[in-house]
Protein backbone atom coordinates (compact mmCIF):
# COMPACT_ATOMS: atom_id res chain seq x y z
CA UNK A 1 0.00 0.00 0.00
CA UNK A 2 1.24 3.88 -0.96
CA UNK A 3 -0.04 6.44 0.96
CA UNK A 4 0.17 9.83 -0.90
CA UNK A 5 -1.50 12.69 -2.29
CA UNK A 6 -3.37 12.81 -5.14
CA UNK A 7 -1.16 14.21 -7.97
CA UNK A 8 -2.89 15.30 -10.74
CA UNK A 9 -6.83 16.08 -11.56
CA UNK A 10 -7.58 12.60 -12.73
CA UNK A 11 -6.44 11.19 -9.28
CA UNK A 12 -8.56 14.04 -7.45
CA UNK A 13 -11.25 13.11 -9.89
CA UNK A 14 -11.27 9.37 -8.31
CA UNK A 15 -10.41 10.11 -4.91
CA UNK A 16 -14.38 12.22 -4.68
CA UNK A 17 -15.52 10.00 -6.74
CA UNK A 18 -14.31 7.41 -3.40
CA UNK A 19 -15.63 9.94 -0.99
CA UNK A 20 -18.95 10.64 -2.03
CA UNK A 21 -19.14 7.03 -2.51
CA UNK A 22 -18.64 5.80 0.43
CA UNK A 23 -20.05 8.87 2.58
CA UNK A 24 -22.99 10.27 0.43
CA UNK A 25 -24.19 7.65 -2.09
CA UNK A 26 -25.61 5.58 0.69
CA UNK A 27 -27.89 8.46 2.06
CA UNK A 28 -29.07 9.58 -1.09
CA UNK A 29 -27.00 12.67 -1.39
CA UNK A 30 -25.65 14.25 -4.63
CA UNK A 31 -21.92 14.32 -6.20
CA UNK A 32 -20.10 17.41 -4.67
CA UNK A 33 -22.18 17.24 -1.51
CA UNK A 34 -18.37 15.14 -0.36
CA UNK A 35 -16.65 18.56 -0.83
CA UNK A 36 -16.71 21.57 1.36
CA UNK A 37 -15.29 24.75 1.37
CA UNK A 38 -11.89 24.05 2.99
CA UNK A 39 -10.68 21.55 -0.04
CA UNK A 40 -8.12 24.07 -1.76
CA UNK A 41 -6.31 24.65 1.96
CA UNK A 42 -6.23 21.40 3.04
CA UNK A 43 -4.29 17.68 3.06
CA UNK A 44 -5.54 15.48 0.59
CA UNK A 45 -3.76 11.80 1.38
CA UNK A 46 -5.21 8.55 -0.63
CA UNK A 47 -3.78 4.79 -0.14
CA UNK A 48 -3.39 2.73 -3.44
CA UNK A 49 -3.92 -0.86 -2.91
CA UNK A 50 -0.25 -3.01 -4.84
CA UNK A 51 -2.47 -3.06 -7.84
CA UNK A 52 -2.54 0.68 -8.01
CA UNK A 53 -5.66 1.12 -7.30
CA UNK A 54 -7.37 3.90 -4.92
CA UNK A 55 -8.58 2.08 -1.58
CA UNK A 56 -8.95 4.73 0.64
CA UNK A 57 -8.63 8.80 1.68
CA UNK A 58 -8.87 11.51 3.97
CA UNK A 59 -8.09 15.30 4.72
CA UNK A 60 -6.77 17.65 7.08
CA UNK A 61 -7.53 21.07 7.36
CA UNK A 62 -5.98 23.38 9.72
CA UNK A 63 -8.46 24.95 12.19
CA UNK A 64 -8.02 28.09 14.49
CA UNK A 65 -4.23 28.43 15.81
CA UNK A 66 -2.71 25.21 16.27
CA UNK A 67 -5.40 23.24 15.81
CA UNK A 68 -6.97 20.73 13.00
CA UNK A 69 -9.52 19.01 11.80
CA UNK A 70 -9.77 15.18 10.34
CA UNK A 71 -12.50 14.81 7.66
CA UNK A 72 -13.69 12.91 4.69
CA UNK A 73 -12.00 9.76 6.00
CA UNK A 74 -13.04 6.45 3.71
CA UNK A 75 -12.11 3.11 2.69
CA UNK A 76 -13.48 1.25 -0.06
CA UNK A 77 -16.35 -1.24 1.86
CA UNK A 78 -14.43 -4.40 0.38
CA UNK A 79 -11.19 -3.31 1.71
CA UNK A 80 -12.39 -1.89 5.13
CA UNK A 81 -10.99 -4.03 8.13
CA UNK A 82 -7.18 -4.18 6.71
CA UNK A 83 -5.32 -1.12 8.28
CA UNK A 84 -5.85 1.16 5.37
CA UNK A 85 -7.78 4.01 7.63
CA UNK A 86 -5.21 3.49 10.54
CA UNK A 87 -2.40 3.78 8.05
CA UNK A 88 -4.41 7.09 6.80
CA UNK A 89 -4.73 8.58 9.84
CA UNK A 90 -1.52 8.06 11.18
CA UNK A 91 -0.09 9.51 7.92
CA UNK A 92 -2.45 12.50 8.66
CA UNK A 93 -1.41 13.16 11.82
CA UNK A 94 2.09 13.14 10.81
CA UNK A 95 1.49 15.98 8.82
CA UNK A 96 -0.13 17.31 11.25
CA UNK A 97 2.72 17.76 13.31
CA UNK A 98 4.86 19.02 9.94
CA UNK A 99 2.26 21.49 9.90
CA UNK A 100 3.14 22.81 13.78
CA UNK A 101 -0.56 21.54 15.09
CA UNK A 102 -1.08 20.50 18.54
CA UNK A 103 -4.20 19.05 18.30
CA UNK A 104 -6.48 17.33 15.96
CA UNK A 105 -10.23 17.36 16.13
CA UNK A 106 -13.14 15.28 14.36
CA UNK A 107 -16.57 14.11 14.33
CA UNK A 108 -17.09 10.41 14.27
CA UNK A 109 -19.97 8.86 13.13
CA UNK A 110 -21.12 5.76 16.08
CA UNK A 111 -19.89 2.62 14.23
CA UNK A 112 -16.26 4.39 14.03
CA UNK A 113 -16.01 5.39 17.76
CA UNK A 114 -14.06 2.36 18.41
CA UNK A 115 -11.16 2.99 15.81
CA UNK A 116 -10.80 6.71 16.58
CA UNK A 117 -10.89 5.73 20.48
CA UNK A 118 -8.16 2.50 19.58
CA UNK A 119 -5.97 5.48 18.02
CA UNK A 120 -5.75 7.89 21.28
CA UNK A 121 -8.92 10.09 20.52
CA UNK A 122 -10.77 10.95 23.30
CA UNK A 123 -14.73 11.34 23.10
CA UNK A 124 -16.06 15.14 23.75
CA UNK A 125 -19.75 14.21 23.34
CA UNK A 126 -22.61 14.36 20.44
CA UNK A 127 -21.51 16.53 17.46
CA UNK A 128 -24.10 17.11 15.24
CA UNK A 129 -26.89 14.66 13.55
CA UNK A 130 -25.90 14.19 9.44
CA UNK A 131 -28.69 14.33 7.22
CA UNK A 132 -31.31 14.00 9.48
CA UNK A 133 -30.49 10.14 10.40
CA UNK A 134 -26.61 9.71 10.95
CA UNK A 135 -25.13 10.94 14.53
CA UNK A 136 -21.85 11.64 15.33
CA UNK A 137 -19.37 12.52 17.92
CA UNK A 138 -16.89 15.13 18.68
CA UNK A 139 -13.10 13.57 19.47
CA UNK A 140 -9.82 14.69 20.08
CA UNK A 141 -6.47 13.72 19.96
CA UNK A 142 -3.23 16.44 21.18
CA UNK A 143 -0.34 15.07 18.86
CA UNK A 144 2.71 16.52 20.33
CA UNK A 145 4.98 14.05 22.05
CA UNK A 146 2.41 11.41 21.37
CA UNK A 147 2.32 9.82 17.70
CA UNK A 148 4.84 6.85 18.04
CA UNK A 149 8.49 6.30 17.26
CA UNK A 150 10.83 9.23 16.49
CA UNK A 151 11.59 7.95 13.68
CA UNK A 152 8.03 8.59 12.39
CA UNK A 153 8.21 11.99 13.59
CA UNK A 154 12.20 12.83 12.23
CA UNK A 155 10.27 12.16 8.79
CA UNK A 156 7.85 14.04 9.02
CA UNK A 157 9.89 17.09 10.63
CA UNK A 158 12.66 16.31 8.01
CA UNK A 159 10.23 15.95 5.07
CA UNK A 160 8.94 19.69 3.00
CA UNK A 161 4.78 18.57 2.59
CA UNK A 162 5.42 18.77 -1.01
CA UNK A 163 7.98 15.92 -1.65
CA UNK A 164 6.70 14.30 1.39
CA UNK A 165 7.65 10.70 0.54
CA UNK A 166 4.92 7.91 0.07
CA UNK A 167 4.02 5.73 3.08
CA UNK A 168 4.67 2.28 2.24
CA UNK A 169 2.97 -0.63 4.79
CA UNK A 170 3.03 -3.51 3.65
CA UNK A 171 -0.40 -5.52 1.71
CA UNK A 172 -2.82 -7.62 4.26
CA UNK A 173 -4.43 -9.78 1.97
CA UNK A 174 -8.14 -10.59 3.18
CA UNK A 175 -9.44 -10.23 6.22
CA UNK A 176 -8.89 -12.48 9.17
CA UNK A 177 -10.99 -16.38 8.30
CA UNK A 178 -11.55 -15.25 4.99
CA UNK A 179 -9.94 -15.78 1.79
CA UNK A 180 -7.89 -13.47 -0.26
CA UNK A 181 -10.27 -11.34 -3.26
Amino acid sequence: MIIRSPADDSEFETYYALRWKVLRAPWNQPPGSEKDEFEGNAIHLAAWNNSGKMVGVGRLHRMAGRQGQIRYMAVEPVAQGRGIGKALLEELELRAVQEGLIEIYLNAREEALQFYTDSGYELLGPAHLLFGAIPHFRMRKGIVGRLGSGAKLARCRDSPRVTHAPYRAPEIVGRPGQAPS
